[in-house]
């Protein structure tokens, strides 16, 4: 019996915030692996803010999804056929395998998890592309010294929380910038930030003030806008910016907003710096396994977000753009 395979494929170049229209849902028979490959069944697929980007037409880090193409996303899942001599039926494995239910992948781009260690959305999350990104665009760029401040916005996310929790590990003070008490809660109580900073509330800047008295050694951005003008004014001498994400921008249907306190640079002879995973994908494998140590110490911690069913993948990745998520936003398409 030929297996169906559903997929969500970009239909439209949204215009402010995706909706259900830019997609159209396919439905097409699974195929088999050619040589090379490997037959995906897809059970947990990765919900990223960068998803928005992707649908833009124009120059970026990386080509835009073609209208028609399956969306692109990260995703965890089971082997259930391979013509690849790394992989067996039953393997679990993650990688870029779209918005769809079944993926057919180059044996050579997945990666081989192991769900006895972690749960599947881990290897999405604090474990996988999200957790390599702090952890290299902190230590990397960011370059935290014991005792420094380390500051970092959408704190409460898959990226944000990761960048706190090491830059505690590393020796130094952590403050958060999230939205809402809850959120902020988590940081102090959970993941064990030194502060948090509701930035509902309107307050970013004098947070900043009293948190950050001696200013900010690093900034970790990830929503840009006005909260990286408020980051940029608290700039200690030599501090460095890591331009990770800019949220707040994604879905402006206007030109995005350049930060307008960037002489704050000039004088504090600081540095701002843009950060991509992918230009360290030679080192994945280092950073996974001394972030697989600190979880097992229980110095790093991970929450996921999990919304179940296929269909709503639409609805879900709005989740990010409305700060609902609670964690890393999956999306479950399958039984394990």
């Amino acid at each position: 019996m030929t297996t169906s395979n559903r997929q969500f494929r970009l239909a439209a170049r949204p215009v402010g915030l995706p909706k259900r229209s830019d997609w159209n849902v396919t439905e097409e028979p699974a195929g088999q692996p050619a040589d090379g490959e490997v037959l995906v069944k897809v059970l947990y697929i990765s919900l990223d803010p960068a998803m928005r980007g992707w649908m833009n037409e124009g120059k970026s880090y990386i080509p835009p999804v073609a209208l028609g193409e399956v969306m692109r996303a990260g995703a965890a899942g089971r082997v259930i056929a391979s013509r690849h001599p790394g992989f067996i039926a039953g393997d679990h494995v993650t990688g870029v395998l779209g918005v769809q239910e079944y993926a057919l992948a180059q044996g050579k781009h997945l990666i081989k998890v192991d769900p006895r260690v972690a749960a599947l959305p881990v290897y999405l999350g604090t474990l996988g592309m999200p957790g390599l990104t702090a952890y290299f665009g902190l230590l990397e760029i960011g370059k935290p010294q014991p005792g420094q401040t380390v500051v970092v916005s959408g704190a409460a996310g898959a990226v944000g929380s990761v960048v706190g929790q090491i830059a505690k590990i590393k020796g130094c003070r952590a403050v958060g910038i999230a939205g809402g008490p809850d959120k902020c809660r988590y940081l102090v109580d959970e993941l064990g930030f030194d502060a948090a900073i509701d930035y509902k509330t309107g307050e970013v800047k004098a947070g900043l003030k009293e948190h950050c008295p001696q200013g900010i050694d690093v900034y970790f951005d990830n929503v840009g806008g006005d909260i990286l003008d408020a980051a940029l004014a608290r700039l200690a001498r030599g501090a460095r910016v890591i331009i990770c994400g800019a949220i707040s921008q994604y879905n402006n249907t206007q030109a995005v907003k350049g930060p307008a306190n960037y002489l704050s640079l000039l004088v504090n002879r600081a540095t701002m710096t843009g950060m991509v995973v992918f230009d360290y994908a030679a080192r994945y494998a280092e950073a996974a396994r001394e972030m697989a140590g600190w979880m097992a110490a229980g110095k790093l911690k991970s929450r996921e977000d999990i919304v179940c069913g296929f269909d709503k993948f639409p609805e879900a990745l709005l989740k990010l753009f409305a700060g609902e998520n609670n964690g890393k936003l999956v999306l479950r398409v399958g039984e394990e």
